[in-house]
């Protein structure tokens, strides 16, 4: 089996390393490999300026990245700098998926995610890597149900 390489930009929270590297290993299994330029402790970022985070150090790993994937945990609703990567990539029109963190039940999702994502979907590598390649636009709850129609507030422009 040939291995499909992406270069993807997680957008996480630091407690969620190790979940990154359980993805990681999850689509390797299934002959992806994962190109990751988010900041985690393996690679940390020391700088203490939020407009230099943003600016010097996030900004061009989203730039560099073909797909912004959000692992999507119980506190990654939190994160201004999830919602701010998450808004970041919908403006330079990278294609953002979310993706359930493993085991979890159900958690409110970044208000980014509800607001750009391409795709939410569950714990499992067919959906992810469908989602990556831009073939599944679903929205799934972490057990891969179908997530039911929502309301969308619509806004004429004239």
């Amino acid at each position: 089996m040939a291995t499909e390489t992406h270069n993807v930009f997680i957008s996480h929270i630091h407690e969620d390393d190790e979940g990154l590297a359980k993805l990681k290993e999850l689509l390797q299994s299934h002959g992806v490999s994962i190109r990751d330029a988010s900041i985690t402790a393996e690679k940390p970022n020391d700088a203490q300026n939020p407009d230099y985070i943003k600016s010097e150090i996030l900004a061009p790993k989203i730039q560099w990245a073909g797909t912004m994937l959000v692992y999507i945990s119980p506190d990654t609703h939190a994160s201004e700098y999830v919602d701010w990567e998450v808004e970041y990539a919908h403006k330079l029109g990278k294609r953002i998926v979310g993706v359930w963190a493993w085991g979890e039940k159900d958690c409110p999702t970044p208000q980014a995610v509800e607001e750009y994502a391409d795709a939410v979907v569950a714990w499992n590598a067919d959906a992810i890597i469908q989602a990556v390649n831009g073939e599944n636009d679903s929205w799934q709850t972490p057990m891969g149900a179908p997530i039911p129609s929502r309301s969308i507030a619509r806004y004429s422009c004239a």
